[in-house]
């Protein structure tokens, strides 16, 4: 009897605790995005770096499909053995996670999704691998909607704190698991790093010297917000620029790092062509650099570099959110000419200017009003994003807070889309 009672407590205590996991679950920004994609796919692909939360949002927003996992090695095999006694389970569809581990069985999936004529029964994740893009857009296409995830944007980051200030949160970046659990920033990242960035990469490029490699990582966060220069990354590190293309490639495909495309249509002056190179979570470029504290971040000689990489990348989580691709560049020319960034939306280019500094000065502008010069595809109005406190118009450029005032960055950034 005491048996019973004890097991029907238990089952209430499970109840209870998963009704308050849901309850303090953040509803995550593209989750209307993914719904309207399954409504109108057969297979919906969600990318995006490891520990990005692609898990716990598929799940979330499917509760009630089959879900496997590819990183259990006796799914993997019993599934790679018989790939269509796999699939014939799955009437529905089902959630498959880490489909990299399994790239043969996209191949069975499109035989199944054009006998079935069905919308959004398969839902896929995948990280750390440069192919599966190319593999997942050849097996399935136009069968499957690409989506990616990153880590949490700034507007789901506040229903765990309402105010941010900026170093805060280069510091403590944004994967979802630490702030969940509240953990350590510095143990979080040297555990991501070893767990997923070396041991990942260093199986997708073959790596000999591991000690080259996190030289050449320490490398990449010295030169954030900065031109790509791979001869200058081959005599630092001591390796061939061919072999840091290959592992600048391979970073990027694994979503550690990303960059920025210079612009340079229809302008005729002397520009830069080389990109720049951002991180997909400052956190990680943070902890790389040695940087533990909101004090330490706001006086090292890096954080415009990092601000700037904190912005780029909030805009672009909106974007991505929204199932955009985002169509970002920035512009430089010889002359030291500079926008930090430009947003193209219908053909048109909205200048953004970021600035890490808590005062506004009018040479903020200068590169703006110097590009709308060059290019009647610049829209007539722009913003400079900076850590001050006003917010205000100078020749129709807004001067705002992006952390502070993130419905008027959102309100910009839709403005422009509808422009």
């Amino acid at each position: 009897m005491w048996n019973k009672r004890l097991c029907k407590l238990k089952i209430q205590l499970e109840i209870f605790t998963i009704k308050v996991i849901i309850l303090y679950m953040i509803t995550r920004n593209i989750s209307k995005e993914l719904i309207d994609c399954s409504t109108e796919y057969p297979v919906v692909t969600v990318l995006g770096p490891r520990q990005s939360g692609k898990t716990t949002l598929v799940q979330a927003v499917f509760p009630n499909k089959p879900y496997f996992s590819f990183e259990e090695p006796d799914v993997r095999m019993a599934t790679e053995i018989d790939p269509r006694g796999f699939l014939a389970r799955m009437k529905k569809g089902a959630v498959l996670d880490e489909i990299q581990r399994l790239p043969v069985l996209l191949s069975y999936i499109q035989g199944v999704v054009d006998k079935a004529g069905q919308p959004g029964m398969f839902v896929l994740t995948g990280s750390h691998q440069p192919d599966i893009h190319k593999e997942v857009s050849q097996s399935l296409a136009g069968r499957t909607a690409l989506l990616t995830l990153l880590p949490f944007s700034l507007d789901e980051l506040q229903q765990y704190q309402t105010e941010w200030q900026p170093y805060d949160l280069i510091v403590k970046g944004s994967f979802p698991r630490l702030h969940e659990k509240s953990l350590s920033p510095e143990r979080f990242y040297n555990g991501y790093l070893q767990t997923y960035v070396e041991r990942d990469v260093r199986a997708l490029i073959n790596l000999k010297d591991l000690s080259r490699f996190q030289q050449f990582l320490t490398l990449l966060a010295g030169r954030v917000g900065q031109l790509i220069n791979y001869t200058s990354l081959s005599n630092d590190v001591g390796v061939s620029s061919t072999t840091i293309k290959n592992w600048i490639s391979v970073m990027k495909a694994s979503y550690v790092i990303f960059e920025l495309p210079p612009f340079f249509e229809n302008i005729r002056k002397r520009i830069i062509k080389s990109p720049k190179l951002y991180f997909t979570d400052t956190g990680l470029a943070a902890f790389l650099l040695g940087i533990r504290t909101a004090e330490q971040a706001a006086r090292d000689p890096l954080r415009g570099g990092l601000y700037e990489n904190l912005i780029i990348l909030e805009i672009m989580k909106y974007r991505l959110n929204q199932g955009k691709r985002p169509d970002f560049y920035f512009y430089r020319d010889s002359h030291g000419s500079e926008v930090d960034l430009l947003i193209r939306e219908q053909g048109r280019l909205l200048p953004v200017e970021i600035k890490t500094s808590s005062t506004f000065t009018k040479s903020f502008l200068n590169g703006i009003d110097q590009f709308r010069r060059l290019t009647p595809m610049c829209l007539e109005y722009g913003a400079v994003l900076y850590n001050g406190d006003q917010q205000f118009h100078v020749d129709s450029i807004h001067v705002f807070n992006p952390l502070k005032n993130l419905s008027k960055l959102n309100a910009l950034l839709l403005s422009s889309a509808r422009t």
